[in-house]
């Protein structure tokens, strides 16, 4: 393990170094990609194979009768929702929700993206000329989308980024984290309650109306508390890192900026940043259910395999040149939501509201810039999801 700030251990599946997977992962994906490694990992310090190839991730994420979520011999340390299920309980499930992400359904919310889009930048020329872009943007516009999705009252939202802030924290104690995952858990679960008594328009009324008793209490918790607490933190930490990579590329934020609604390149860039930054450091780990190979090294039954995506998004036999942004590239089998029967059902709405908020911000704000650019960007260095404590700017 290596200390960030001489202080804070960091488990080698989230070192980075700046927006780049850090050297110890480099080293790993060149000399030996496949490797044992004892450390940290999200709840629990452990022995674990470490991932570090594109084609090696996506054969194990891919395989779920060899690698499965869950693991007979060890406690759970998760609850039990459909982004760690294994069949046939996550297939049922996700054939119920798979039409809540439909294109249909994501253009449908389209409208309310761009009002909110729209309203944040308001406040913020109406503020102005300086603020920390996390607190006024980046954070506020997916948390208000997936709560707006899911009927989450205005007044309770600051406390779903607090919570999800704190649990996914890996640098604070582990009874603080679990402490907030409680609360989240305790409200959703009154929320769903509610929803159950009076269905109204929103994601789980509608589950509530076309389902019924198909779908539990417990799997409705499941379902809101994945896309409270992990779908509004990664798209808000994309973007302020979006932000950060592209106001020191003015060159593509200009082309950014300039693009029309319509234009291809919204798109491809979307594809790129998502690659590029790889907010989420690892895929859930999986367990070996029998003796297995993964890149020729045999890894026996019962063992955890754990695959880390940012290095594996960089890994040269995709191509050239993958250490740089460029979002013009044509678009590379990245691994930013995962893969397989795991891939993240809200990646429609995340590439969404990035294709929506990206360009608008920047061509609202043409003078947007670096508040403090001589100093250095404080990220979350110790987090599942990777990100900036904070992004002063100034328009």
């Amino acid at each position: 393990m290596t200390a960030q700030d001489d202080a804070t251990p960091i488990s080698i599946f989230y070192r980075r170094d700046g927006l780049n997977p850090g050297p110890a992962l480099r080293e790993a994906q060149h000399e030996e990609p496949v490797q044992k490694v004892r450390d940290f990992w999200l709840y629990r310090t452990g022995e674990y194979w470490l991932v570090t190839r594109h084609a090696d991730v996506r054969r194990v994420l891919a395989d779920e009768d060899t690698f499965a979520m869950h693991d007979p011999d060890r406690a759970p340390i998760l609850p039990d929702e459909l982004l760690n299920m294994d069949p046939p309980e996550h297939t049922r499930l996700r054939h119920v929700l798979t039409p809540e992400f439909t294109g249909r359904r994501i253009r449908a919310l389209e409208p309310m993206i761009r009002a909110l889009v729209g309203e944040l930048i308001d406040a913020m020329e109406a503020h102005g000329p300086t603020a920390d872009l996390m607190d006024v943007f980046a954070l506020p516009l997916p948390l208000g989308v997936i709560c707006g999705l899911l009927g989450v009252p205005s007044p309770d939202q600051a406390a779903f980024h607090r919570w999800s802030r704190t649990t996914l924290d890996l640098g604070l104690p582990l009874d603080d984290r679990l402490a907030a995952g409680r609360e989240a858990h305790e409200y959703i679960a009154s929320l769903v309650a509610e929803k159950r008594r009076a269905p109204d328009e929103g994601m789980i009324g509608m589950l509530v109306r076309e389902h019924g008793g198909a779908v539990s209490d417990s799997e409705l918790v499941g379902v809101a508390e994945l896309l409270l607490l992990a779908g509004h933190v990664t798209v808000s930490n994309t973007i302020g890192l979006a932000v950060l990579a592209l106001l020191a590329r003015p060159e593509q934020a200009d082309l950014l900026r300039n693009a029309s609604p319509t234009d291809p390149l919204l798109d491809t860039a979307v594809e790129e940043l998502l690659r590029h930054l790889s907010v989420s450091s690892t895929a859930l780990a999986r367990t070996a259910v029998r003796d297995a190979e993964i890149g020729g090294v045999a890894v026996k039954a019962g063992e955890q395999v754990v695959c880390q995506l940012p290095v594996a998004n960089r890994d040269p036999a995709l191509g050239p040149g993958l250490d740089h942004l460029d979002i013009t590239r044509r678009p590379v089998s990245h691994l930013a939501f995962g893969h397989g029967p795991h891939h993240c059902l809200g990646a429609p709405l995340a590439r969404t509201e990035l294709r929506l908020a990206l360009p608008e911000l920047l061509r609202r704000l043409p003078a947007l810039a670096l508040a403090h650019p001589a100093e250095p960007a404080r990220y979350l260095a110790n987090s599942e999801v990777y990100g900036l404590h904070a992004l002063p700017v100034t328009w």
